[in-house]
């Protein structure tokens, strides 16, 4: 090969990397770019009234006396929204109303014998409160709008009756009147489609057991047992979400046989045309600022928090603990039996067939599938060294770091192997004809030499540990539980957190957020720790070159 044929290939080897290290930075630029800013949302984002309501509450965060003034400028903006879903309500939902009057007609029984009301009035009073009840019921069944003032007019005769004044048969004139004037503006034989559609407005204002509303339970409503439904939209994102379902109804339609179904958008204002319901849509959307009071929010203490179950609310504090807690603990088994490993295979055995035997089984360990060092991690730490030695033959944080050393091993061998081979021979014999024994020479002379090297076994150690999922699923890992107070308890995780968050219910899917910024901070935790273990090496390598 003549020197113009060695120069092309040169260059179209020097091209060929150029183009490699591009392509390897686009793909993780175009991977790590949009996770980043979707984690980033974790911390950085608009937060509502209600997150701030959520973290006073949960995790006593915030000023009370200004949190509380806050809710309650929110609070009265939405009293109008209040009023009017029930008021409205009282006209359509007349399975409702029913129980309501039967209620007060029950009640009123109870209350006059609490009076010692005389048997002859008390006989009276009741046949006329059963009168008004049928009436009522009578005109909440009805369709026939006639009827229905027929029977409204009926009983609110009895409005200014002196023996009910002050009593609970009161209620039935407020819900008449009420009824009267919301079926004024309703068409009748649309009811029950006014109530299915109202019930899907409610759970968007007002939640579900599936998931949170907009604003959250109303006033008076009993405490959710769910930390999520005891709140509504924490973020500003979601609260222009909610909004978009609130004014806009879809539905999925299959217009063509054989053919998609094409999603379809009505505006839900449009159902309730000229409804006293109707007005509230426009009104939410004008005031929604004010009912939620937004404003930029820098969650610093996502990074500390605990977190309510299911990942919804709060932060990963203990995920990052576990995490470097398993990566340390895991890093001190690793480290002194990989160099002295390594410093045995080159200092002491001969290269016979037995040595031979143990660099090809390292090498094979080097590439088992990690999930396969998690089973070995159950079956021989868990339930056989560890109650060897009196301890609970359960996962915990010990079985969790023996079973990640175990697999980091191989790795952190070969390095150490290769790093205390390159070390030049003529080192070894200065020392040695000093009169240094074989033991010094290593300790003083071979492995400072190696240490740059060996750093890198260990950097490469660090973030496979940090990553690892699989094993920690049987030995150490949870998904739920406290901060661990002994490295006999298990522990959450970043990667077992970001795993079980894929794998788990729904609720993942309504904080994609948490999700993104639990693997962000994993890798900016990995990123970290070898940063850390890489400026070790550069000063270390640095001291050995006399500077």
């Amino acid at each position: 090969m003549n020197v113009n044929t060695r120069g092309i290939f040169d260059k179209a080897f020097t091209a060929l990397t150029t183009i490699s290290v591009a392509l390897l930075c686009f793909v993780l630029a175009a991977v790590l770019g949009p996770m980043s800013w979707r984690g980033a949302k974790a911390v950085f984002f608009r937060g509502t009234i209600e997150f701030r309501k959520m973290q006073l509450a949960e995790f006593e965060h915030g000023n009370q006396s200004e949190i509380k003034a806050e809710v309650d400028e929110a609070e009265a903006a939405r009293q109008y929204v209040y009023r009017t879903i029930s008021k409205f309500k009282q006209g359509i939902d007349t399975e409702a109303l029913r129980d309501k009057v039967r209620k007060i007609h029950r009640d009123f029984g109870k209350e006059l014998r609490y009076k010692n009301t005389p048997p002859d009035e008390y006989t009276i009073l009741r046949s006329v409160t059963r009168d008004i009840r049928d009436r009522l019921e009578a005109a909440f069944a009805s369709r026939d709008r006639a009827e229905i003032n027929e029977n409204i007019e009926y009983v609110l005769r009895y409005k200014d009756d002196e023996r009910f004044k002050g009593t609970i048969v009161e209620g039935f004139f407020r819900l008449a009147a009420d009824f009267q004037q919301t079926v004024a503006k309703v068409d009748l034989d649309r009811r029950q489609e006014y109530a299915k559609e109202l019930n899907e407005v409610e759970q968007i204002l007002f939640g579900s057991r599936e998931r949170p509303g907009l604003f959250g339970p109303r006033p008076g409503e009993p405490f959710p047992a769910l930390a999520m439904n005891r709140y509504g939209a924490t973020r500003w994102d979601v609260a222009q979400s909610l909004l978009d379902r609130l004014l806009w109804h879809q539905q999925w339609v299959q217009q063509e046989q054989g053919k998609p179904r094409v999603k379809i958008q009505t505006s839900r204002m449009q159902q309730f045309v000229s409804t006293e319901i109707e007005p509230l849509f426009g009104y939410i959307e004008e005031n929604l600022h004010k009912m939620l009071k937004p404003r930029w929010t820098f969650y610093w203490r996502y990074f500390l928090d605990d977190s309510i179950p299911g990942h919804y609310f709060g932060g990963i504090g203990p995920e990052i603990l576990g995490t470097l807690v398993l990566t340390l603990l895991s890093m001190l088994f690793v480290i002194p039996l990989g160099v002295i490993s390594a410093a045995y295979l080159v200092e002491c055995a001969s290269d016979n067939s037995a040595v031979r035997i143990i660099r090809m089984c390292i090498n094979t360990l080097a590439g088992v599938p990690s999930i396969v060092f998690g089973l070995f991690g159950m079956a021989f730490f868990i339930l056989y060294f560890l109650p060897l030695f009196g301890a609970p033959s359960k996962p915990c944080i010990l079985a969790g770091s023996m079973t990640l050393a175990v697999l980091t091993l191989p790795v952190m061998i070969r390095a150490s192997e290769e790093a205390i081979r390159s070390v030049p021979n003529k080192y070894k014999e200065a020392s040695l004809s000093l009169g240094a024994s074989r033991f010094h020479t290593f300790v003083a002379v071979t492995l400072p030499a190696a240490l740059p090297g060996i750093l890198t076994g260990i950097i490469l150690s660090l973030s496979r540990i940090a990553g690892e999922t699989a094993p920690i699923l049987f030995t150490a890992g949870v998904a739920v539980g406290p901060i661990p107070k002994s490295i006999f308890s298990t522990t959450r995780t970043l990667s077992y957190g970001s795993w079980d968050m894929a794998v788990g219910d729904k609720l993942s899917a309504l904080v994609p957020h948490n999700q993104y910024g639990m693997v962000v901070t994993l890798v900016m935790l990995v990123l970290c720790l070898n940063g850390l273990a890489i400026v070790l090496r550069a000063r270390v390598f640095n001291k050995l070159k006399g500077h």
